[in-house]
């Protein structure tokens, strides 16, 4: 069984040249040529927002456009020759702007401003615009499994399923992880749990994976509804969408709707401990 990473790669890979945009436009590079610069100095030089800019100048680092050491931030050479506007013999960012013209504008808005760059900045507001009809509800799964297809392989092969019968997966979306667990393992049956829109959805995908006999939908709000009771409760790409309270209220609930010896399965775009490889996350 291959891995999607390559072809979910060049998925993402728009949000990576978005970043270097970005940084050609407000003038990391330039700013950099002069001095290594602390974080904190860079981001007022440049005129950046507190609440973005770390997690900004780090997804450089992982992009291998800057380096950091001792919390200090240098140019990588490539940057250094290419991407500094003062050297006209070789700068190559004023290319890139004329070619992705606009490309990058609402990232450098929200640099600039700390504000997102969608009106619907509450997760609850997002997820209400997503499930209002039909048609956006299916793009949203879809979108939702192409994130999570390469997670949820990983984790059939790779957790310990031979300890456990069954599986509820939390925002199960179309289906994507408990599809393939159980496709995996046999012996397994799962819940999927979300909204009711998610259901015409959740059934046509786990159908199409012969796995609709050991799958049930149970329609439900997170935040106000009992979780389903399972061996093993799974969250995929839904913690991140909440602050910290709300995070620990989620895990409570799943705790209480465990039995003894079950377990929580968590997977996301993880931003590394590093803050150096993983650009997507950080992005």
């Amino acid at each position: 069984m291959t891995s999607p990473q390559p072809v979910t790669d060049l998925m993402w890979a728009h949000w990576k040249t978005k970043t270097m945009l970005s940084a050609v436009e407000v003038g990391v590079f330039t700013e950099l040529a002069k001095e290594p610069l602390p974080g904190p100095v860079l981001r007022d030089r440049l005129g950046l927002h507190p609440r973005p800019a770390t997690d900004f100048f780090d997804a450089l680092v992982a992009l291998g456009l800057l380096v950091r050491s001792d919390d200090r931030y240098a140019n990588a050479p490539e940057a250094a020759e290419y991407l500094d506007r003062h050297r006209p013999a070789s700068y190559l960012g004023g290319s890139f702007l004329t070619q992705c013209a606009g490309l990058a504008d609402d990232l450098t808005e929200v640099l600039r401003t700390g504000r997102a760059a969608r009106q619907a900045r509450d997760g609850r507001d997002f997820y209400r615009a997503m499930y209002a009809a039909s048609d956006s509800v299916r793009a949203f799964q879809k979108d939702m499994t192409a994130l999570s297809m390469g997670p949820a392989r990983a984790i059939a092969e790779k957790f310990p399923w031979e300890r456990y019968r069954s599986l509820a997966d939390i925002g199960c979306a179309e289906g994507a992880l408990p599809g393939h667990v159980l496709a995996r393992h046999p012996h397994l049956t799962a819940v999927g749990f979300d909204l009711p829109p998610a259901r015409a959805g959740f059934a046509e995908y786990t159908e199409r994976l012969g796995v609709a006999d050991r799958v049930t939908f149970q329609e439900g709000d997170f935040f106000h509804d009992p979780l389903p009771s399972a061996d093993v409760l799974v969250f995929g790409h839904v913690l991140h969408n909440w602050g910290q309270e709300e995070k620990l209220r989620l895990l409570r609930a799943a705790h209480r709707a465990l039995p003894d010896g079950g377990a929580v399965l968590v997977y996301e775009t993880l931003i590394d401990d590093e803050r150096r490889s993983n650009a997507i996350g950080l992005i």
